[in-house]
């Protein structure tokens, strides 16, 4: 198996996944999964995908991380990860993924600052006199 590449987008952070068959390491900008991220609840988010269809140590992934937060960049992963998977196996894992909801890219972002007012709905307190 070569390797697969896939993309992954959540608020302003973008990752770029690169699975290929080994061990299950995976590497976030150079840096191991436990390096990059140091909260458990962010591996999970990462590790997801993996534990769905089963394929947890299958692939080795190498994750070019962009942009955004730390929660944002570890759903982008998530997003990756699981896009790269159904272009490796279509029929085993995209039914697993899309039922979990992981092949579903969340558009929502954050509104624009509006000119005249604090922030994008916050207002200035009105003053009647």
């Amino acid at each position: 198996m070569e390797q697969t590449h896939a993309l992954g987008r959540r608020k302003a952070a973008v990752a770029r996944v690169y699975l290929t068959a080994g061990k299950g390491n995976v590497t976030i900008n150079d840096r191991p999964l436990e390096d990059y991220f140091k909260e458990e609840a962010l591996r999970y988010i990462v590790n997801q995908p993996f534990a769905v269809t089963g394929t947890e140590g299958q692939f080795d992934t190498k994750i070019t991380l962009d942009g955004g937060g730390i929660k944002g960049q570890a759903e982008a992963v998530r997003l990756g990860i699981a896009r790269a998977l159904c272009e490796i196996d279509k029929e085993a894992y995209r039914p697993a993924l899309k039922a979990a909801g992981f092949l579903t890219r969340d558009a929502r972002e954050v509104e624009r600052k509006k000119p005249g007012q604090p922030g994008a709905r916050r207002r200035f307190q009105f003053s009647k006199r």
